[in-house]
């Protein structure tokens, strides 16, 4: 079973390190754009996107040419929702497909930016659901787009090198491992398994903490700005 696995995985990876390392970047980053923007990243799985790609990472240069990429897609994804929102944000809302989100959902976002504000932003990023409502909300709120990106860049930032890392350390203990270990499979498998499990706590933890933010209006102007931050 063990070699099974081994065996298994080395063609996949194979697969994906076939491609050209250039368009490989490009397409994680596109990847992860998508992801990022208006309610595509509760359908397209940004974190599979970017921990494949990084499975074909080849020394230092392609490793933070991977994040970078990835960065970049992100802010530019986070950036698309944020200016839907700021110009279409209640038609979007009460749209079709914004009704099927779930008013609910729209009030938990709505709230966590009132009394939470920046922070709201940063953490977000790591949330299910919020992550691809947050930046339309944003738009929608007196929050100007440069505090936006102050808080969600470090977030973009945080959320790629931890992917980034993850699938590059699988993929070199793996190969590393695979001509001495026959399970080196399963070694594979557990780094993946392992993140996955501590992303999932700590998701579930970050919510549960925050939902007292989500789940009562704050005062109204917990996210104003200054003319001076415009």
């Amino acid at each position: 079973m063990g070699e099974l696995l081994s065996g298994g995985l080395a063609w996949i990876l194979a697969i994906v390190q076939s491609v050209d390392p250039v368009l490989r970047t490009i397409l994680a980053g596109v990847g992860i754009l998508l992801e990022t923007s208006i309610f595509i990243g509760l359908v397209i799985p940004g974190d599979t996107i970017v921990v494949v790609a990084a499975t074909a990472v080849d020394g230092p240069l392609e490793y933070f040419a991977l994040a970078i990429t990835v960065i970049i897609g992100a802010l530019c994804g986070e950036s698309i929702g944020f200016l839907l929102g700021r110009f279409f944000g209640p038609r979007i809302r009460a749209s079709r497909l914004g009704r099927r989100l779930g008013e609910k959902n729209w009030i938990r976002a709505e709230n966590y930016i009132d009394r939470r504000g920046g922070i709201a932003v940063f953490i977000s990023r790591f949330l299910p659901v919020l992550h691809a409502l947050i930046p339309v909300t944003v738009g929608m709120s007196t929050m100007s787009y440069r505090k936006f990106m102050a808080w969600t860049l470090p977030a973009c930032v945080i959320w790629s090198f931890a992917y980034v890392s993850v699938g590059s350390l699988a993929a070199d203990s793996f190969t590393a491992s695979i001509d001495r270990l026959h399970y080196a499979g399963y070694l594979f498998v557990g780094i993946i398994l392992v993140f996955s499990i501590v992303v999932l706590v700590a998701k579930k933890l970050i919510e549960r903490r925050e939902a007292r933010h989500m789940s009562r209006r704050g005062d109204g102007d917990a996210n104003t700005i200054e003319s001076s931050d415009t």
